[in-house]
């Protein structure tokens, strides 16, 4: 595979992490998911991210899910993902994805509390020593820390990120985060806000959706991102009914599940979290089966 100058543009998947039913890891099966994206026009992947279920992994597992997927598709197609409650093991993650050879790491900022804007700055420092192209990862949702785009310029200015995952789906944010920060990257966050932010300008995506549907997917982003609106926006709406799921509690649940439709490896989920109700499985199921029957692959 050749080498790629900017490891974290383009379509670089946060994959899924199929389990069996007892609930381990399928390493054989993450391998062939991981190889199986890149055939089918992925850029690379996003191992250990929230999608992948980092958070309920053991150490050995965390690390062996980075090693799997470094031997499937090559260092520089990985972008590790290196959250953590604390700075030094946020650090210890990019120091491993840099001896593998990873052509980045996804970086949450510190997420165990409300931080403030020198407690973020001091764990984007700390992270950066390990030499490592950083993506910050802002989704304030859940972290409760908003990336903001003056936030962005100064970490940008200092050197500690590459880019960022623009998760809140609001695009009026990548025009500012271009004034403030010209030189940092704009990465898509959010699978339902993707043709918009193309549009702004983003030059990749942290996808959810291609685990399922990579080839249409593909097709999506690449019109997006030429500013092809006749082929991007009849794709867009007939994808956006499953591509919003990514942006709901549920998504891992429902992308996996969408998986398993597809006749891809899913499987279940760890606790805490909980199977789809009936009503939200009945709903991704039917979704799914409508894109396939479409010839959405």
């Amino acid at each position: 595979m050749t080498e790629r100058t900017h490891p974290w543009h383009g379509i670089m998947v946060a994959t899924a992490l199929p389990l069996r039913d007892d609930l381990s890891v399928d390493y054989d099966a993450y391998a062939g998911h991981c190889r199986w994206l890149v055939e089918n026009g992925c850029d690379g992947v996003v191992p250990n991210g929230s999608l992948g279920e980092y958070q309920t992994l053991t150490p050995e597992e965390r690390a062996k899910v980075l090693e799997t997927a470094v031997e499937a598709v090559g260092g520089n197609r990985v972008m590790a993902g290196a959250g953590a409650y604390g700075a030094a093991e946020s650090r210890r993650w990019a120091e491993r994805a840099a001896e593998l050879g990873c052509g980045s790491v996804l970086l949450l900022p510190p997420n165990a509390y409300r931080a403030d804007e020198r407690a973020v700055l001091a764990h984007y420092r700390e992270v950066a020593r390990a030499g490592v192209p950083v993506v910050g990862y802002n989704n304030p949702y859940d972290t409760k820390v908003d990336l903001t785009p003056a936030l962005l310029a100064r970490l940008h200015e200092e050197g500690l990120i590459v880019a960022v995952k623009e998760f809140t789906g609001d695009p009026r944010r990548a025009y500012e985060i271009a004034e403030l920060a010209p030189g940092l990257d704009l990465l898509i966050g959010s699978d339902d806000a993707l043709l918009e932010l193309a549009l702004a300008g983003a030059v990749g995506w942290i996808a959810g959706y291609p685990n399922a549907l990579p080839a249409s997917t593909v097709a999506l982003y690449r019109a997006a991102v030429a500013h092809d609106l006749e082929t991007a926006l009849p794709l867009y709406k007939q994808l956006h009914p499953l591509l919003r799921w990514d942006s709901k509690t549920e998504f891992v649940q429902a992308i996996k599940l969408s998986m398993d439709v597809a006749g891809r490896p899913g499987g279940p989920c760890r606790e805490p979290r909980q199977p789809l109700t009936a009503e939200q499985e009945a709903a991704v199921r039917a979704l799914t089966e409508k894109a396939l029957a479409e010839g959405l692959r």
